[in-house]
């Protein structure tokens, strides 16, 4: 069996270990073997598919109309604001 030495984990990540490892009755070795069994095995083809699902649902809509044409629409339906007392040129 192989052997693997890690160097420079932080003291409060160190702990955490220890704490878990007897919180399950095992020792710090065991308990980070299984941690790295099961991140491994973790499905990481279900998280791709989910991953490049959302960016097909999040990618661009299909247009005839140019984008200055879209802004010029989106700005004609704007109503000003007239609630406020005094007015902001940056925001008008």
């Amino acid at each position: 069996m192989a052997n693997l030495q890690v160097r420079d984990i932080d003291d409060r990540l160190y702990e955490a270990l220890k704490r878990r490892a007897e919180l399950e009755h095992r020792s710090i070795s065991q308990e980070v073997v299984l941690l790295i069994e099961n991140y491994l095995a973790h499905d990481t083809k279900g998280s791709e598919q989910k991953t490049l699902g959302f960016l097909e649902l999040s990618g661009s809509w299909i247009d005839d109309r140019t984008p200055e044409k879209i802004v010029k629409e989106i700005r004609s339906s704007r109503t000003k604001n007239t609630s406020g007392s005094k007015t902001d040129e940056l925001f008008d």
